[in-house]
């Protein structure tokens, strides 16, 4: 895999899906979890078939290194090593798009570097950053309570809050996954079976650590000066983040704007390729 160094020095790996020849500008591509292994974006419903997808490995995921210093696995620091990644790459600008935690990433990376950016997306972002907790997720999951899946689903959702070893959290996120998308059908379970295997516990701890009430407020009116383009998608059957997130999100930028897509879930390219991919592709041709 080709890597890069960052600002500490430390060596962070990424993968490139896509032709090389493509006359397209290259997207890079944030993974969630947060502390998740990248692999579970694929190509993204189709995304590299035209363009080149750039997709890093964060600290103690995939083949990258765990941190040396927990406090670099933090979203505003994770932000940096994707600047590193754009000087590495020789990118004078670029098009980011982030899935789920990724976003949060995305957001400070930003705020800080906004000259950076052409577009910005953001696929069913949490608003952890905004202040707001939406309970509309719950809304979306007890409103499927007639599907099959549903009383297992149920019962792990409640277990996974006391769930303390991984191998046994692992199973419950198995139990529960049927609720991230939107329908339970063999694309859906294929993409479900590695989820619990490619969670990073460290990482996934210390992704909200040292980000205080004073950052996160400057963060978000740091927000208000990033003038690119921002799209977020949201799903109206995404019971993990729900649909009134990415409306908060979007309204902490000046120029965003959601697109709700139609029965899907937390993971639209698993869900809606055929939908998700062009409606993508739409934003970063737009002038």
């Amino acid at each position: 895999m080709p890597h890069f160094r960052t600002y500490d020095d430390a060596e962070l790996h990424y993968r490139v899906l896509g032709p090389a020849d493509s006359p397209l500008p290259p997207l890079v591509c944030l993974a969630g979890g947060p502390g998740r292994d990248a692999a579970y974006l694929g190509d993204l419903g189709g995304l590299a078939a035209h363009r080149q997808l750039i997709i890093p490995d964060s600290r103690g995921t995939g083949a990258s290194p765990a941190a040396d210093d927990p406090s670099r696995y933090a979203f505003p620091q994770l932000a940096e090593d994707i600047e590193a990644l754009r000087a590495h790459l020789a990118l004078e600008r670029f098009a980011l798009l982030a899935h789920d935690a990724g976003a949060a990433v995305a957001q400070a990376y930003a705020t800080r570097h906004p000259q950076r950016l052409t577009r910005l997306v953001l696929v069913c972002p949490g608003s952890r950053l905004q202040g707001e907790l939406p309970d509309d997720a719950r809304e979306i999951f007890e409103a499927r309570a007639h599907e099959d899946w549903w009383p297992e689903a149920s019962v792990a959702v409640q277990q996974l809050t006391e769930a303390s070893d991984m191998s046994e959290v692992r199973e419950l996120l198995f139990a529960a996954a049927p609720l991230a998308y939107g329908r339970w059908d063999e694309p859906q379970r294929a993409h479900a079976a590695t989820e619990g295997a490619q969670l990073g516990p460290v990482p996934r701890a210390g992704f909200w650590q040292g980000v205080d009430e004073q950052l996160r407020l400057a963060l978000l009116s740091g927000l208000r000066e990033v003038t690119c383009p921002v799209l977020v998608l949201t799903g109206d059957r995404d019971a993990v983040a729900g649909m009134r997130a990415g409306e908060l999100v979007a309204a902490s930028f000046p120029n965003a704007r959601v697109r709700p897509l139609h029965e899907v879930g937390h993971y639209p390219w698993v869900d809606e390729p055929d939908l998700f991919a062009p409606v993508v592709e739409e934003f970063l041709h737009a002038v």
